[in-house]
């Protein structure tokens, strides 16, 4: 229990009066009596709040949150005495997150509540909690409060914002009409996979054509073919240290996560089956499973996933990862190459190929980039412009000695990573390569 600020201005005023008593001592009568009154006032404001109040708190949110974006919280204070109740009241969100409504002053009326509602955006993925809310209790002269924590603490999950993710992403993966925002649908007639048996049909191939249906029917009759299904695309992601580097806002771990769940989500719709394993920090193994199943549980897999500074052992993902899976898949491995990596990468792709698709996307700092565009006008810009063009010319040569295929490796910059899987993935279900 604490003075508030209304007591000690007035007592500090009364203090100012009493001196003045020595140059009017009329004053002296009127102080004493206003004293008294503070005195009786103080008095019956701390007898009201020796108690606590019989106060209930209940907050209202949701579970699951999308990351940066506005979530609406409500807290609904009852108060069932028989006599109102003045607080301020803030609550416990994360310290970090963003926050719009709080602190709240009001009145709660004898036997009856009020709804206090505020906005918070939360600023990272994972789990966060909320505490015990903040109450600050005035007594009816509001010369006392008191402070208590009221409520209960509550955990929500806070995810990527797949709706924007989408939103963002998904615009250029048909390559047909890159400016209408669709996904590439599959084109009957082509493909790998057998679909069905129909008529034939001016200006198919002569090879599509079944001569044993054609003889059976003594009619033309063609096969149709459509893109293979039930295949497996797996990632294989580095939570080392490496993908902590950060471009502007978002880092390059985050870059790779979204850039996962945008394929998942493609590739889910394409009939074919999930998973992901992690590798260099927190190592997490997610089977492959088709349908909404295998996206769903991608997300919540990755949801929490943070990046550390764990150094990343290839070797030691790639063996993993062959004794994990059984069927041929379409392996996706995302990290951050430096030239020091090339012998240990060159053997794990040299492992993953005996049985997998491999393709490996390195991120790129767009830093680098930045500094070998910015004009040279100072000795420190030269400095930074030679220090950035030999790092490059040295990761350039270190891939080159991977002997990879350019084909399975790309190195570009983390926000154009979905774009480029997405369509990678796409050409390899046209061509069958899978």
């Amino acid at each position: 229990m604490t003075p508030t600020r209304r007591l000690l201005m007035i007592f500090f005023g009364l203090a100012a009066l009493a001196f003045l008593q020595v140059a009017v001592p009329k004053i002296g009568t009127y102080v004493g009596v206003l004293l008294g009154l503070l005195a009786l006032c103080t008095l019956a404001d701390w007898w009201e709040l020796r108690r606590a109040p019989n106060l209930q708190i209940k907050r209202s949110l949701q579970g699951v949150w999308p990351v940066d974006v506005w979530n609406e919280v409500t807290l609904t204070i009852h108060n069932p005495s028989q006599s109102k109740v003045r607080l301020d009241i803030i609550d416990a969100y994360p310290s970090a997150w963003q926050l719009e409504g709080l602190p709240h002053s009001s009145i709660v009326p004898a036997n009856s509540f009020i709804a206090i509602t505020y906005r918070v955006r939360p600023n990272n993925r994972g789990d966060a909690q909320f505490g015990l809310a903040f109450v600050r209790v005035r007594a009816y002269f509001q010369l006392w409060e008191r402070q208590f924590r009221l409520g209960e603490t509550q955990s929500v999950k806070v995810f990527p914002d797949f709706s924007k993710l989408l939103g963002n992403n998904l615009h250029a993966t048909d390559k047909r009409s890159p400016s209408m925002g669709a996904i590439r649908k599959r084109r009957r007639g082509e493909g790998t996979d057998f679909r069905q048996l129909r008529d034939y049909r001016q200006g198919d191939s002569q090879r599509s054509i079944d001569w044993k249906a054609t003889a059976r029917y003594q009619k033309p009759i063609s096969r149709e073919y459509q893109e293979e299904r039930d295949q497996q695309i797996i990632f294989l992601l580095d939570t080392g240290r490496r993908m902590l580097a950060q471009d502007g806002v978002t880092n390059h771990f985050d870059h790779a996560l979204n850039a996962i769940l945008t394929l998942s989500f493609i590739a889910q719709k394409q009939g074919d089956a999930v998973g992901l394993m992690t590798f260099g920090g927190d190592q997490r193994w997610l089977a492959p499973y088709k349908g909404r199943v295998g996206l769903d549980r991608i997300l919540a897999g990755v949801y929490d996933l943070q990046a550390t500074e764990v150094a990343p052992d290839y070797t030691l993902a790639a063996s993993t990862l062959l004794h994990q899976l059984n069927k041929r898949a379409f392996v996706v491995l995302i990290t951050n190459l430096r030239d020091e990596d090339d012998q240990a990468m060159r053997t794990a792709c040299e492992l993953l190929s005996t049985k997998h698709l491999v393709l490996c996307a390195s991120l790129r700092e767009k830093s680098l980039d930045a500094a070998l565009s910015t004009p040279v006008q100072q000795h420190a810009d030269a400095l930074r412009y030679a220090a950035s063009t030999l790092y490059l010319q040295q990761r350039e040569h270190a891939i080159k000695r991977l002997g990879i295929r350019a084909s399975q490796l790309i190195d570009i910059l983390p926000e154009r990573l979905s774009f480029s899987l997405v369509n990678r993935y796409l050409e390899i279900k046209e061509s069958g390569a899978l």
